[in-house]
């Protein structure tokens, strides 16, 4: 499995708005297509006025072909240019866990203990 978080630093004023087109539009063109979030997260500390959303994946194939069907909803160019209009800046990253018998709820367990 693979994670990507995409950054995207929004513009100043703007958070609450970029945050509401997501919820209410966005998600509904992405989450069919990409099928696997892991969640939505704004920052505190740090780099401030940023919205973080992470997907998983199964490898990063799955994620090219994924994210080329998103390209192609002729829903998603149509959106796209309302959303970036509040972004000031993106970044991508990605995570993989090479241990496929690893998983969270083992280490989290393991951290109680």
């Amino acid at each position: 499995m693979i994670g990507e978080q995409r950054m995207n630093r929004i513009k100043s004023g703007r958070l609450a708005c970029c945050l509401k087109l997501v919820r209410q539009e966005g998600l509904a063109i992405q989450q069919p297509i990409l099928a696997n979030p892991i969640g939505c997260f704004t920052t505190e500390t740090g780099t401030l006025n940023q919205g973080n959303h992470l997907w998983g994946y199964s490898d990063f194939e799955h994620r090219m072909r994924r994210r080329k069907i998103l390209a192609e909803d002729t829903r998603w160019p149509a959106f796209f240019p309302r959303l970036t209009q509040n972004i000031a800046g993106l970044a991508t990253g990605f995570f993989a866990n090479e241990r496929e018998e690893f998983r969270m709820n083992d280490a989290v367990t393991k951290l109680r203990v």
